[in-house]
């Protein structure tokens, strides 16, 4: 690797990696050589003479001390290089379909995602992605310091309401029925606290079939999830905003705007700021992360399609005093709901759960499931709360939305390896494409 050459100044080295980019001096030929670590120079004569941007290439030779004149203090290898002693091509690449030296938000992002593999190769996409990783590894690392377990959930599940339209997967073996991706794993982390693991936390996958946008994902997104055992909403927000704090500050090294996080009811934000989801920076301080919670919401929300719908999910607890409310005027019903926003989009979301079965039927019945559906799709919660349910709250924060956040970029699509396109295909796969008659024909359909 290119950080190891760092100290082996005077001795020979074989190393690997793309030509980043060649310039010819007369009789020198100078290289830049770019691996996962960084960029070293490469100096040598007709033996570089042949080799073109983004060839793959082996290199042996002698490290030497830059002179003091070429010293490139902007990269970490800026006072050494490679006195080429050998190359040779391991693989040749035609002309690139576009520059990968830019930033790359000037190239139409359909042929960037055309050619996702080329478009990772630009340095800003593969901070984006080592930055998706330190962050995913810093949360792993601070909650099993707290005791959370992770777990994983399952990918081929049933239906769950939580606000989108599902994505089946036909049964082999029972044909004419179907597997739902999970939305999320919301009734898998009930369970979970009944089964007393206490504390559950897991970086889990999520599908959904709704409309694209900047800040949303079509079709798969990963989310922090975690789940807490006879914990209070207090506890949950302290939690979030701990762990958020000390990763923003410590692995990202940007400021927050205010500390701790500002407070606002839902009803609040919707009188102050218009919405539930708003930006408190100050116009002359734009480089910060300004977290609030927003609490207190409705329960219950009317939709384009729907009088009465959920505002979160139908698992979210109502205020204890507005219990009564139920039943004569449930859209006054508040709810134990908590979301966290920042910089004007909602990077976390939860609620502290229904543990009382009868409170749990009154909300889906209200919500216009008749008995019979109620058992058919929550049936099994129903049931395993008979058997001493703890009581129990979460939360979940998306994993790309929070990092997109962090890192200032437009677009949910520039920290995912390979986003789906806003049509619906994914990047560099020509999928969903047609299955094939024989496919078809075992799974029953037509």
């Amino acid at each position: 690797m290119v950080e190891e050459t760092l100290d082996q100044i005077g001795k020979k080295v074989k190393l690997f990696g793309w030509v980043d980019s060649r310039r010819d001096h007369g009789k020198l030929v100078f290289i830049d050589l770019r691996d996962r670590s960084g960029i070293i120079q490469v100096v040598g004569d007709d033996k570089l003479g042949s080799l073109r941007p983004e060839d793959v290439v082996e290199i042996e030779g002698m490290v030497q001390s830059r002179p003091e004149t070429m010293v490139n203090e902007k990269i970490k290898s800026g006072k050494i290089e490679i006195s080429v002693e050998s190359v040779k091509t391991l693989g040749k690449s035609d002309d690139l379909p576009f520059p990968l030296e830019t930033d790359g938000y000037e190239i139409e992002e359909e042929k960037r995602l055309r050619y996702r593999y080329l478009d990772l190769r630009r340095h800003r996409m593969t901070a984006n992605l080592k930055s998706r990783h330190q962050m995913i590894k810093f949360m792993r690392d601070w909650l099993d310091e707290k005791g959370f377990i992770e777990i994983e959930t399952p990918i081929l599940t049933k239906a769950t309401p939580e606000g989108a339209r599902d994505f089946l997967v036909p049964s082999r073996f029972q044909p004419g029925s179907f597997y739902a991706l999970p939305q999320s794993p919301q009734q898998y982390k009930q369970l979970l606290m009944v089964a007393g693991i206490e504390k559950y936390f897991q970086i889990a996958r999520c599908f959904r079939d709704e409309d694209p946008r900047a800040d949303r994902a079509y079709g798969e997104f990963s989310q922090l999830d975690l789940e807490m055992s006879f914990a209070t909403q207090e506890e949950i927000l302290n939690l979030i905003e701990t762990l958020f704090t000390e990763m923003v500050e410590k692995l990202f090294k940007k400021k927050i705007f205010k500390k701790p996080f500002p407070r606002f009811t839902h009803a609040e934000a919707i009188k102050k700021f218009g919405a539930d989801k708003f930006d408190l920076r100050e116009k002359e301080d734009p480089d910060v992360l300004a977290f609030a919670w927003v609490l207190d919401f409705p329960l219950f929300e009317k939709t384009q399609e729907r009088e009465i719908a959920p505002s979160h999910h139908p698992f979210t607890a109502p205020k204890d005093e507005d219990i009564p409310l139920l039943d004569k005027e449930p859209m006054k019903v508040r709810s134990w709901q908590h979301d966290l926003v920042c910089n004007g989009f909602e990077v976390a979301g939860g609620s502290i759960r229904i543990t009382d079965s009868e409170i749990q039927r009154k909300i889906f019945k209200i919500l216009g499931l008749g008995e019979a559906e109620i058992e058919a799709k929550f049936g099994h919660l129903l049931e395993a709360f008979k058997f001493g349910v703890p009581p129990h709250g979460g939360i979940a924060s998306g994993i790309e939305r929070l990092l997109m956040t962090i890192l200032g970029e437009k677009n949910l699509r520039e920290v995912i390896a390979f986003p789906m396109t806003s049509g619906g295909k994914t990047a560099v796969m020509d999928a969903p494409s047609p299955a094939s008659e024989k496919q078809l024909k075992e799974l029953g359909l037509q």
